[in-house]
């Protein structure tokens, strides 16, 4: 019986290399890729995206919105082995920018729940974002219109669920910004 072909092994190296026009995550090593979103998904992005974008005018923290690469734990000779596109990436340090993204954890991050990405969004992202220290990470459910706030306190995520009757949701690691869930789901047709 013949060995088993072994699975490549990437790294941000690789990811450098990919046609733009295709979109992958790596994680540990393995090439993921990433489907279009369908209209509602994007639709939440674009709301929840242009909230933030206004309420960070004039500050150091900075939005961006897929695809936009993260390294969440980048090395010098760019053999780091995961490499994500989340739906939202706000950072507040510039010194981890780069022309090609984020070295290291982004302050906050929003993932938009697809049908196609809920157990990833829910289970592998969430031990990534964790583990590299994600202060904030937000699943958002179109279909349930729900929100679910993690919030990173010594080591491990603390959970908070809000639904379209909550009003508004702190984002912790921004003071004073609050989001409308009816201003997120509402404008998407939710």
């Amino acid at each position: 019986m013949p060995l088993a072909k072994e699975q490549p092994h990437y790294t941000y190296a690789d990811f450098l290399e990919w046609d733009e026009g295709e979109r992958y995550e790596i994680i540990d090593g393995e090439a993921c890729m990433m489907s279009s979103p369908a209209r509602i998904h994007q639709e939440v992005c674009m709301a929840l995206s242009a909230i933030l974008y206004d309420y960070l005018k004039g500050k150091t923290c900075k939005v961006y919105a897929a695809p936009f690469a993260v390294r969440l734990f980048p090395v010098e000779d760019q053999s780091d082995h995961t490499v994500v596109e989340p739906d939202i990436s706000v950072v507040c340090d510039p010194s981890k920018l780069d022309d090609r993204g984020c070295n290291g954890a982004p302050d906050f991050i929003v993932e938009i729940l697809s049908p196609s990405t809920a157990r990833y969004d829910r289970i592998v992202k969430f031990n990534k974002y964790r583990e590299a220290g994600v202060r904030e990470y937000w699943i958002v459910d179109p279909e349930e219109k729900a929100v679910f706030v993690h919030t990173l306190k010594d080591g491990q995520y603390t959970t908070s669920v809000y639904d379209d009757s909550a009003g508004t949701v702190p984002v912790q690691t921004l003071r004073g910004c609050k989001i409308d869930l009816k201003n997120i789901f509402g404008s998407a047709g939710v």
